[in-house]
């Protein structure tokens, strides 16, 4: 089971408080462009903490297949048979190495990096999965 980690969430939590209340300190100088800039700002950050704190497992194998996420809260069970193939996309730019979780399920790709993973290496995660499905 791989889970985003909870440090995370609540920081993207605190931001969005953060942004909330330059949106008021903002709105009481009279400054628009600065409501404009976070509100939408505060909004995202709060969704994405919410989502973290609602659904922290993104990814759960087990004898019968793989649970993912699905929409915003929702979840999906993947059998093992309907999994076409496992890999890892690794990118480099600006010398810094990304590396995403790619499950292609035929009528789906799920996509997952380090941060839905708690911290695992993609790599690591996709031989486990490979083992656990064979």
């Amino acid at each position: 089971m791989w889970r985003v980690r909870r440090e995370l969430a609540v920081f993207k939590i605190l931001g969005a408080v953060a942004c909330a209340g330059l949106a008021v300190f903002w709105y009481v100088g009279d400054d628009p462009r600065g409501v404009i800039l976070a509100v939408p700002a505060a909004v995202l950050l709060g969704g994405m903490g919410l989502r973290d704190l609602l659904v922290p497992v993104r990814l759960a194998a087990d004898e019968s297949g793989i649970t993912v996420v699905h929409g915003f809260a929702g979840r999906r069970h993947v059998p093992w048979e309907q999994i076409e193939e496992i890999t890892v996309d690794v990118r480099r730019r600006y010398g810094v190495r990304n590396e995403m979780l790619e499950i292609d399920t035929g009528d789906g790709l799920h996509i997952f990096s380090a941060h839905d993973l708690g911290g695992a290496s993609p790599t690591e995660v996709a031989a486990a999965l490979r083992r656990r499905g064979t």
